[in-house]
């Protein structure tokens, strides 16, 4: 009798060993204790420093709403506009760039080389804090023998559409050889976009105001712009840019320009690194 006792109390025992070895094994399997601890693959850190090379070949020279060159609403010039730039990631949302700007063209006599006939370089920050980027960099515009200085600010609200800006450009010292005055430039405008794949289409448009004699006329409302960009991504390196866009300008605010209404249009592409 004790003898048989003894060997039903070691069965069930058996037993519950076995149960107790099997019930965490089916837990695993049933995903319980893998959805309570998941396995977190790290985030993919990210690069110090990214950059991008743009070169657009462009039918007109526009700075700041003032037709450059003179050339109205002819397409019949060729301008080369490259430029570069390279972002350093500081952490914490905070970028350091520096990046450059060229007008190459035989419209004019150029004392850089041949027919460089601008080169620009800039430097700043961007702060991106959520939705919202702000910009603020210092640059050195170099042409006809000068250099003329500038301080950008510019703040964004990436709202995934609209993008709506808010931006002032102040030039402190534009140098001797222009007949400008030192100023600033005020603009607001928008930027709505939307990509489709590969594709992403874009239309800004934006309203400038300048302080007196900026561009050689009256203080004020100096021109709003409307533009239609089309980026196409090949990959995640390289893409084609094309783009068109029509001005108005206040003649008593921008004089110089040869017409008051034009459109100008690029096309070129960008390699991302």
């Amino acid at each position: 009798m004790r003898t048989s006792i003894k060997t039903s109390k070691t069965l069930k025992l058996a037993a519950l060993a076995v149960i107790g070895a099997w019930l965490p094994l089916s837990t695993v399997h049933a995903g319980t204790v893998a959805e309570k601890n998941p396995v977190v693959a790290p985030a993919p850190e990210e690069p110090f420093v990214t950059g991008n090379l743009t070169i657009n070949y462009e039918t007109h020279f526009i700075s700041y709403g003032q037709d450059v060159w003179a050339i109205g609403n002819s397409w019949n010039e060729w301008l080369i506009h490259p430029s570069l730039e390279l972002d350093f990631n500081l952490g914490h949302g905070l970028q350091f760039y520096v990046n450059t700007w060229w007008d190459v063209n035989d419209l004019g006599v150029s004392n850089i080389g041949k027919y460089i006939q601008e080169v620009d370089v800039n430097v700043g920050f961007y702060y991106t804090l959520d939705k919202w980027k702000f910009q603020l960099g210092y640059g050195a515009w170099n042409y006809a023998s000068q250099t003329e200085s500038v301080i950008e600010g510019r703040v964004t609200y990436n709202d995934g559409f609209w993008s709506p800006f808010v931006a002032i450009h102040a030039r402190p010292d534009i140098g001797s050889n222009i007949g400008f005055d030192d100023g600033i430039v005020g603009q607001v405008g928008i930027a709505p976009s939307k990509t489709w794949g590969a594709l992403t289409l874009a239309l800004p448009i934006t309203v400038s105001f300048d302080s007196d004699n900026y561009h050689g006329g009256d203080a004020g409302f100096a021109y709003v712009s409307a533009g239609v960009a089309a980026t196409y991504a090949f990959n995640k390196h390289l893409a084609l840019n094309l783009g068109v866009t029509y001005y108005h300008t206040n003649d008593s605010v921008i004089p110089g320009n040869p017409d008051s209404d034009f459109v100008t249009g690029l096309a070129g592409f960008s390699i991302n690194f």
